[in-house]
């Protein structure tokens, strides 16, 4: 017979093998170290046949006597090296300690005399060095001959020309300076530092002398600009990849910083004309940009393109902008940027192409921006008539709102939407013409599906369009031509569909907002606006309800209808408010147009917010009646309840059709309401707990919902029967309990003999819960020992007997009463307690806790499992 050992003897036996593999592990790998380091520097290769992993050293390498793990000895040109570079250093910080603390002791002819010859010898050093093999050190000493070159500026302007403008004398420093060090750059081609200083040194000859001779500013944004193209021009034809990137940094300050100075000067121009010479030095910008990204790499073709766009908008809209109104010069902007995709008919290379149209995306996305803030305040402006509901019909739509948006100064905001979205709307109908138009600067793909295009004109590698006869100009082009039966996009590339139906999305969302906010700046009647805004919602729900059985891909502009549509209902409900009349018209009409929208749909997501949005509306209706009545909050509370009655009986009509839970759900969410309500007053509210339990009891007739609405129901009317005892000012609410508790403890008894497998908690729960939930209730706030007392013994009692029989409801209801009468009866003593402890000791307490339970984790969580298992199997 084979001996099994109990768990704990197993458990430590396994525990001392893992500890016993852990050691030899780490025995092994400290070998493999020491194998290691030991063919480093002797055996560059191991020998064949030879296999790490035994123990012996590899053929061929000698032992080391004392068993100690050889070091790698470092290389003698390399710590020299590292010698002279810190030496190069020192040197650096004397000259510079020199040049600024003892140079006023030195006579004139002393001090020419030693600048000169240390210049000269840090300038000759690395070229000896550099025969040596030394480039380390020489570029230590080149970086010291930069900054006593510096220095020999400076003190020449100390010394020899004290009375020379600074930065008149700076600029030309700056320019000798760059010349100077290109020369030595190119003479010891080996450096690596000579020729990126001369960049930046070049940085500045312009600017400063701009700034010496008191240039205005169109003259300082030339001298940037000239020194922008100047870096564009190294960049692009630079020696090194150090030149190349130090003019691409120096490119892109000076660059911007001009393009800064040129859109200033033509956002502050006092009219056409005075803009005309900033657009000049704009439109050069661009003119450079595109050049430099004619020629440049991919990323930086398309981030030329996107400056030259930018730049080219700022300089032809900035003159029509400087004769218009302020509210009006977004619009010039906003054409000018839409002139850019022009650019798809143009010879400019397909990055340089994508850059610009990048631009002009950019310049419409901030058009949209700019109208954002009136647009949000037409949405949520109606959000201030909740403080004074039926005050009364407002003047004009912008009364209503509560807005302080200046907004004369916004009169182009829905142009700016109307044309943005009138444009996508006629790229979304002619959506194949569009892609023909765009197909030169779409790139090519291999992962997209379909066959081949047929090697003709437009074939894969060229920018021309397909060959005639439609032939796709690159294999998968036909997932981009929205034709029946064309495939997706590639991969990581959306299908035309979905890019047809965000066009689409746009549209709506932008046609949308626009007469929204022609409405608000028109300051078109209360009335109207309301009518407006309703009939807007129905045009979106028809748009949401057509659009619900679009083909796979194509779903942006049913869901951007459905979302616009909600938003709009919201908008118009608030407004509504400011009039009885006006509220049941515009809810009604929601909940119609809603509910004949969920009736219209197709099964799916939209379907279910259609219904959802219509119980809201209706519940809302249901408020606003208990409102004209004249009713209290809580006398208005079960009228409240007529539209969760409505959504049991259209629940228990639909089903199992999938709208039919987020209708109860809603339902649900109703009778909260209406119990929030009801909650200031204590008979209202168990009336209306009484009323949801019928409800829920309603819906509990129904199988598929009888496992929640019936525990649901009972909780109900308990908890109905509590609040009617309390409101009474019942103290001994055992009289009408314990009258309950004793025939349903009766009836689950015999539950039980009759089906053993019978759950407690549906046999003996809700009986024993109608007692001692009201007598702890009550235990809790009375002074008297004998309520606990016995409540506790009576808790007891029913704990013992759960545990004995294994029921789960009598353990865990009866052992959660006698923690809590024990609690609250040792609580006074507690705190006592409490107050005589040290304040240091509770934290140290706690943290010591917390210590030892993350010791013993481990048997924690198995005595966890242990009890879990103990209860899961009680029934």
């Amino acid at each position: 017979m084979e001996h099994v050992p109990p768990p704990a003897e197993e458990l430590a036996r396994l525990d001392r093998e893992l500890a016993e593999l852990d050691a030899r592990r780490a025995q092994l790998l400290t070998r493999r170290a020491w194998l290691l380091a030991a063919l480093r520097p002797t055996v560059p290769t191991a020998a064949p046949g030879w296999n790490p992993s035994g123990w012996g050293a590899p053929p061929g390498t000698p032992a080391h006597p004392w068993g100690q793990v050889p070091k790698r000895p470092s290389a003698p040109r390399g710590a020299q090296n590292v010698l002279l570079t810190l030496g190069g250093l020192l040197l650096t910080v004397a000259a510079i300690a020199f040049t600024l603390v003892s140079w006023g002791s030195m006579g004139i002819g002393g001090r020419s005399a030693v600048l000169a010859a240390v210049t000269l010898g840090a300038l000759a050093a690395p070229a000896v060095l550099l025969r040596r093999g030394l480039a380390a050190t020489a570029e230590a000493l080149a970086a010291l001959a930069l900054v006593l070159t510096l220095l020999d500026v400076y003190a020449v302007h100390a010394v020899a020309a004290p009375d020379t403008d600074g930065l008149g004398f700076t600029a030309l420093a700056s320019a000798v300076l760059a010349a100077l060090w290109t020369a030595y750059g190119l003479a010891l081609g080996k450096l690596r530092q000579p020729l990126p200083a001369a960049v930046v040194l070049a940085q500045w000859p312009l600017l400063f002398w701009a700034w010496a001779v008191g240039a205005p500013a169109p003259v300082v944004g030339w001298a940037l600009l000239a020194t922008a193209v100047l870096d564009g021009a190294i960049a692009l034809w630079g020696k090194g990849a150090g030149v190349r990137v130090t003019a691409c940094v120096g490119g892109a300050v000076m660059g911007f910083s001009a393009l800064m100075v040129g859109l200033a000067l033509s956002l502050t121009a006092p009219g056409p004309l005075g803009a005309v010479a900033p657009g000049v030095l704009l439109l050069t910008a661009s003119a450079a940009a595109v050049a430099g990204a004619w020629r440049a790499p991919k990323g930086f073709a398309r981030t030329g393109g996107a400056v030259a766009g930018l730049a080219a908008v700022a300089a032809v809209g900035g003159v029509p902008a400087a004769a218009l109104p302020a509210g009006w010069r977004v619009l010039a902007y906003l054409l000018c940027g839409l002139a850019l995709t022009a650019v798809v008919r143009s010879r400019l290379p397909g990055h340089a192409a994508r850059g610009v149209l990048a631009a002009s995306g950019a310049v419409v996305a901030g058009a949209l921006v700019w109208a954002l803030p009136p647009l949000a305040a037409v949405l949520l402006g109606p959000v201030t008539v909740l403080s004074d509901v039926w005050a009364g019909t407002p003047d004009g739509f912008r009364s209503a709102l509560g807005s302080t948006l200046p907004w004369s100064e916004l009169a182009a905001a829905p142009v700016v939407l109307a044309l943005v979205a009138g444009l996508l709307g006629a790229a979304n109908r002619w959506w194949p013409s569009v892609v023909r138009l765009a197909a030169p600067l779409a790139g090519p793909t291999t992962a997209d599906a379909g066959p081949p295009a047929a090697p003709a004109a437009g074939a894969p590698g060229t920018d021309a369009p397909g060959a005639a006869g439609g032939a796709a100009p690159w294999p998968g082009w036909s997932g981009w031509t929205g034709r029946p039966g064309a495939g997706a996009g590639g991969r990581g590339r959306p299908s035309a569909a979905t890019l047809r139906g965000v066009v689409g999305a746009g549209a709506v969302a932008l046609g949308w907002g626009a007469l929204l906010l022609a409405g608000a700046l028109l300051d078109v009647p209360h009335a109207l606006a309301l009518a407006g805004e309703t009939a807007l919602v129905g045009v979106l729900l028809t748009l949401a309800v057509r659009g619900g059985g679009a083909e796979r891909g194509a779903t942006a502009m049913p869901v951007t209808a459905l979302v616009a549509s909600v938003a709009g209902a919201v908008s118009a409900g608030l407004l509504s408010l400011a009039s009885e009349g006006a509220s049941y018209a515009v809810f009604g009409a929601l909940a119609a147009l809603f509910a004949g929208a969920a009736l219209r749909a197709g099964a799916g997501v939209p379907r279910a917010v259609f219904a959802v949005a219509a119980v809201v509306w209706g519940t809302v209706i249901t408020g606003l009646a208990g409102r004209s009545l004249g009713l209290a909050p809580h006398e208005a509370a079960p009228l409240m309840l007529l539209v969760p009655a409505l959504t049991v009986l259209l629940g228990a009509r639909l089903r199992r059709n999938p709208v039919a839970l987020p209708v109860e759900l809603t339902g649900v969410l109703g009778a909260l309401v209406a119990v929030g309500l009801a909650v200031s007053d204590a008979p209202f509210l168990a009336l209306v707990l009484a009323l949801c339990g019928v409800l829920a009891a309603g819906t509990a007739v129904r199988p598929e919902r009888r496992p929640v609405a019936g525990y649901l129901a009972a909780a109900l009317f308990v908890l109905a029967t509590w609040v009617r005892l309390a409101a009474s000012e019942v103290s001994f609410p055992e009289a009408y309990t314990l009258p309950v508790t004793v025939p349903a403890l009766l009836v689950g008894a015999a539950r039980r003999r009759r089906d053993p497998e019978a759950s407690s908690w549906t046999a003996y729960g809700p009986g024993l819960a109608a007692t001692l939930l009201p007598s702890l209730a009550v235990a809790w706030t009375d002074p008297d020992w004998l309520r606990p007392l016995l409540l506790g013994t009576a808790a007891l009692v029913i704990t013992l007997l759960g545990a004995r029989h294994r029921l789960q409801a009598l353990l865990l209801l009866g052992g959660t009463v006698l923690a809590l009468v024990g609690l609250h009866e040792l609580a006074p003593y507690v705190v006592q307690v409490a107050g005589a402890l040290p304040r240091w000791l509770p934290p140290a307490l706690a943290g010591l806790l917390l210590l030892v339970v993350g010791a013993t984790y481990e048997q924690r969580l198995r005595d966890a499992r242990r009890l879990k298992d103990a209860l899961g199997r009680m029934r």
